[in-house]
């Protein structure tokens, strides 16, 4: 009897635990993933890739590219605006990155010169 008793609390509990996860983080039941410049990846001219678009705070984009050619650093509005990475900004190299959205503006280019001037930048507001 004890064994049956426990198992059922133990389920319980778990239960109760996973209800408590999916009220408090809603987020994380609906987030979405996108690939940022959809078949192209995450190349030239795609700064007008999130156009048309509804993003919220914890959907994920996914930056395809080649990893000896671009990269993906997120920065603040000045750093996007003026093509500039500034020390301590977030830098990915993996070719591959799942990078998950901050509630309100989020700011991301390739520090590679001349790449960004070129237009590999996004600027994505998720509510």
């Amino acid at each position: 009897m004890g064994k049956g008793r426990g198992s059922a609390s133990s389920s319980s509990v778990t239960t109760i635990l996973l209800l408590c996860m999916f009220l408090f983080h809603p987020n994380m039941i609906h987030a979405e993933t996108y690939i940022v410049g959809d078949g192209q990846g995450w190349t030239f001219g795609v700064q007008n890739w999130p156009s048309g678009k509804s993003f919220n705070g914890g959907d994920i984009l996914v930056f395809n590219y080649i990893p000896l050619i671009h990269n993906v650093v997120k920065v603040n509005e000045f750093g996007y605006n003026s093509c500039v990475a500034l020390g301590g900004s977030e830098l990915h190299v993996s070719g591959s990155d799942r990078i998950t959205l901050a509630k309100g503006a989020n700011y991301y280019i390739c520090a590679v010169p001349g790449h960004c001037n070129r237009g590999q930048k996004i600027a994505v507001n998720a509510n």
